[in-house]
């Protein structure tokens, strides 16, 4: 699929309990890393060993799915902030789009609600790290 976009980043960020913290970059060629640092395998802080950086291919079907959700957001219109910071314990992603003319577009959450379209891409991200296969660097 052809795409706008160069790279596409995305981080999912703690909270005080066991939120995945990790971040992800995918390339216009369908390369990825994924740098896994807590909660990403399991809540158990033994699984700790098994967090670490990894590198992949995102599969056709999923980069198109991706692509198709990113299209759906209409990230021009999007805003830059969302979320409520009167609340303490909520996970904050951040989503980096850098466009193939060099231009970026990012968008903070704080508690990763902004818009059902954004959820649906934080799930997107997700269960990526589970259906692709990845190979631990380091």
């Amino acid at each position: 699929m052809d795409t706008p976009y160069s790279k596409i980043e995305y981080s999912a960020g703690a909270c005080f309990g066991f939120c995945p913290i990790y971040k992800m970059t995918i390339s216009s060629d369908q390369t990825a890393v994924f740098e896994a640092k807590r909660f990403n395998f399991s809540r158990d802080t033994d699984s700790q060993e098994d967090e670490g950086t990894f590198t992949g291919k995102i599969g056709n079907d999923k980069y198109d799915e991706l692509i198709s959700i990113l299209n759906d957001l209409k990230l021009s219109k999007m805003k830059d902030h969302y979320g409520n910071r009167n609340v303490s314990d909520l996970p904050t992603s951040n989503l980096n789009i850098t466009y193939k003319d060099g231009k970026e577009k990012k968008i903070e959450d704080y508690g990763k609600h902004g818009t059902p379209e954004l959820q649906k891409l934080y799930q997107f991200f997700d269960a990526l790290k589970t259906n692709q296969t990845w190979t631990k660097i380091k």
